[in-house]
């Protein structure tokens, strides 16, 4: 049994059958947040373009690959287990790398070369949570039989977040920060 199996909000967030009193709204247990670009992207998102593709120039952004300039980022998912459960919470953000490191991905998602084994990153996104986190220093794990490589932050309280884990109140933050609070939505019926 998990600790949070004890916490009634966590049980109405994982009922998928319970619907919200004040607004029939149901829940189904942990869901993600994805950055569809790097911050420092300064043309149109895939959202806003409608397509899986947005093409300026030489600049070019992809659902994995982003190139802008000189600049090259990777999409990446970094993980923050919930505490209490098995449950594990995922930003889908991006990471920028060394050129080189960006052709030698290229070459490994691509079946090429299966001798990447990660680099330096930096996360490139401003997470709901942890904004006071700027130019957060990462490590840029491959994924495994086309999962997406991972990011886990070097220092500060990302890289402590990704350590020991987040507790069902803090995912419930950053839902709130993210523009999705579901607080209230969890009170009792």
């Amino acid at each position: 049994m998990n600790l949070l199996d004890l916490d009634a909000r966590w049980k109405r967030f994982n009922d998928e059958s319970r619907t919200c009193p004040c607004c029939d709204r149901q829940f189904n247990g942990v869901f993600d947040i994805g950055f569809d670009h790097p911050d420092p992207w300064p043309h149109a998102s895939l959202r806003d373009a409608g397509t899986e593709e947005v093409v300026v120039g030489d600049d070019k952004l992809g659902t994995d690959l982003c190139r802008h300039g000189e600049y090259r980022y990777i999409r990446c998912v970094l993980p923050l287990p919930i505490r209490g459960s098995d449950e594990v919470f995922n930003f889908g953000v991006w990471g920028s790398v060394h050129p080189d490191s960006f052709y030698a991905y290229i070459d490994y998602a691509t079946g090429e070369n299966d001798g990447f084994e990660g680099s330096f990153a930096w996360l490139m996104n401003t997470l709901p949570g942890f904004e006071d986190e700027d130019t957060v220093p990462c490590n840029l794990i491959p994924g495994e039989d086309g999962m997406r490589p991972s990011l886990f932050a070097q220092e500060g309280a990302l890289a402590e977040a990704q350590k020991n884990g987040i507790s069902f109140d803090d995912l419930l933050d950053i839902y709130a920060a993210s523009g999705n609070d579901i607080r209230p939505h969890l009170s009792a019926d």
